[in-house]
């Protein structure tokens, strides 16, 4: 056992555009390093990342990161593994022989597979349909892996070729990272773990395999996906540069690694990470729950390959963070995104003709799965300010986010405190807002970058650096302060508004028929409701017992 500096062992986070480096003793960020990733748009509705600039970033991260701990008089040597975290369903494609992409990443938020979607429940028939959700926990949407890799495959003609030498490989963007930073086409671990592997739509939510049946529904070939691995193993050693020889030890899809960052790691914990978009995720424990209401089932994550999965309960919203880029970068209303919660706060809560703002850019997911639904701004008139569009926007990221709290209370799992983390979690309006929209505290950790911490848990708990309980940093909680009247009158011109936006891309009747279809995908292995109240009534035993 070598000797450690005054940090003891030293845990590395791969996020991406982002690099960290974690105590393992104390969960303290010791330095990082972020690098801005772009996004382009070659047609509406189509949204890309260049998969080499995000491996480029990765690879710079991770360098400046090392100098960062040598300039700290921190040695590099006491980084003893690296768990890796990504956005989850952007989908990557590359030839196995050459390390190139055989075409941009094709992001999650992407729409470009709305016809593909509606071609499937149209030819395949309600049963199939709903046997995919059953399986995979997912309804068809645009939003997984099965869709996009679906397009490439019809669509892109090296693919094709790449498919038909045997030169193919596919993943979410971890496998991608993972394959490269382990020897790429000089022996590179072509893999996933079992978070990520759940929202690609292939893999059986039972099994944590892909799914035989999943595959021939989306005519995806099995050997172009990666292994599937828990969340907490030795997946493989980086091959080249600072970190020659680390072990890569963990990988959790972004939004599973911050509910272990949050420590929720008990059945009826939950979190909402407020980024790009917005994602609550609600701990069902070893459980397979399926929503009635519009939430997804998914894995939450698996400690190690002979640990039982822990399964969650998950609402997906679009558009977050996205809606102020799109204030500073469209309508150039801000200059920064900080300037949302100053122009939010220039606005007061009893000013007459409130506008409402609703950013179905490209659809709408968790509860109302409707990408015919756009954006729409209701309430304007003369008197209409930039600061009201500011404000209007911050209160739609956190009416989406109190739709999703009321589809988890519709279940049986009403929340009583809401942990929020995450990059627009630095607004405090908006986390006030959120606390008064749904009338339950709301708890931010100081340190908002919860998912990188999750990384840093998985990788340390596979190499047995990291304790057994994460201590949960010091946070701020904003309590309620508006009336419960006040709270439903917001509800109300919230959902008038929500209404006036759906169905709004012109399609036909019957398309939007197979809409409503879709929406009923949750059909329950295990009912919600009789679930949670099962569970309720165990708890309520246990603690008789107890006293006996």
């Amino acid at each position: 056992m070598r000797e450690f500096g005054k940090f003891g062992p030293l845990i590395g986070t791969v996020d991406e555009g982002t690099s960290n480096v974690f105590a393992a003793n104390t969960s303290e960020v010791l330095t990082y390093h972020q690098v801005t990733l772009k996004r382009f748009s070659p047609q509406e509705g189509w949204i890309e990342q260049d998969a080499l600039e995000i491996l480029n970033a990765v690879l710079e991260c991770i360098e400046v990161t090392v100098d960062n701990l040598k300039k700290l008089d921190i040695d590099p040597e006491d980084v003893v593994g690296v768990g890796i975290t990504n956005q989850r369903e952007t989908t990557i494609v590359w030839n196995s022989v050459t390390g190139e992409p055989l075409y941009s990443a094709i992001v999650w938020s992407d729409v470009r597979t709305a016809k593909i979607v509606d071609d499937l429940i149209k030819t395949k028939g309600a049963q199939s349909v709903n046997a995919v959700a059953q399986t995979s926990g997912l309804p068809l949407s645009t939003y997984f892996s099965s869709v996009k890799l679906k397009w490439l495959l019809q669509n892109v003609s090296v693919v094709q070729k790449a498919v038909a030498d045997g030169e193919c490989m596919a993943g979410t963007v971890d496998s991608w990272l993972i394959w490269n930073l382990t020897g790429g086409s000089n022996g590179g671990v072509h893999a996933t773990d079992v978070t990520n592997a759940s929202r690609t739509q292939l893999m059986s939510l039972r099994s944590l395999q892909w799914d035989k049946r999943l595959l021939r529904f989306f005519d995806i070939p099995v050997q172009l996906l990666p292994k599937i691995k828990s969340s907490s193993e030795i997946y493989g050693y980086i091959s080249t540069g600072p970190l020659l020889g680390t072990p890569i030890a963990g990988c959790l899809g972004d939004q599973q690694a911050a509910l272990i960052g949050q420590n929720c790691m008990r059945f009826g914990q939950a979190k909402c990470t407020f980024g790009t978009g917005c994602f609550l995720l609600y701990n069902t424990g070893e459980s397979i729950v399926h929503s009635q209401n519009g939430l997804l089932t998914t894995v939450a994550y698996q400690l190690g390959p002979n640990a039982p999965p822990i399964y969650a309960l998950e609402g997906s919203v679009a558009v977050a963070g996205d809606m102020l880029q799109w204030l500073k970068n469209s309508l150039e209303i801000i200059n920064d995104l900080s300037d949302s919660e100053t122009q939010a706060a220039e606005v007061s809560d009893d000013e007459e003709s409130p506008i409402c703002f609703v950013p179905a850019f490209n659809g709408l997911y968790s509860p109302h799965w409707k990408k015919d639904a756009r954006g729409i701004i209701c309430g304007l008139s003369t008197s209409t300010r930039g600061a009201h569009v500011s404000r209007a926007a911050l209160e739609a990221v956190c009416q989406q986010a109190r739709a999703v709290c009321a589809a988890l209370a519709a279940d049986g799992a009403p929340l009583r405190r809401l942990l929020a983390d995450g990059g627009a979690a630095n607004n405090s309006r908006l986390m006030q807002m959120q606390a008064d929209v749904t009338g339950i505290p709301v708890i931010r950790p100081l340190m908002t970058e919860s998912t990188a911490l999750g990384a840093a848990v998985a990788a340390g708990r596979a190499l047995s650096v990291w304790p057994a309980v994460t201590p949960r940093p010091p946070a701020d909680t904003f309590m309620p302060a508006i009336s419960a009247e006040e709270r439903e009158i917001r509800r109300v011109r919230w959902e008038s508004a929500l209404s006036r936006c759906m169905d709004w891309s012109g399609e036909d009747a019957n398309r939007n028929k197979v809409e409503t279809d879709e929406v009923d995908h949750t059909t329950a292995v295990l009912p919600s409701g009789l679930f949670f109240l099962g569970t309720a009534l165990l708890v309520v035993i246990a603690d008789k017992l107890k006293v006996i």
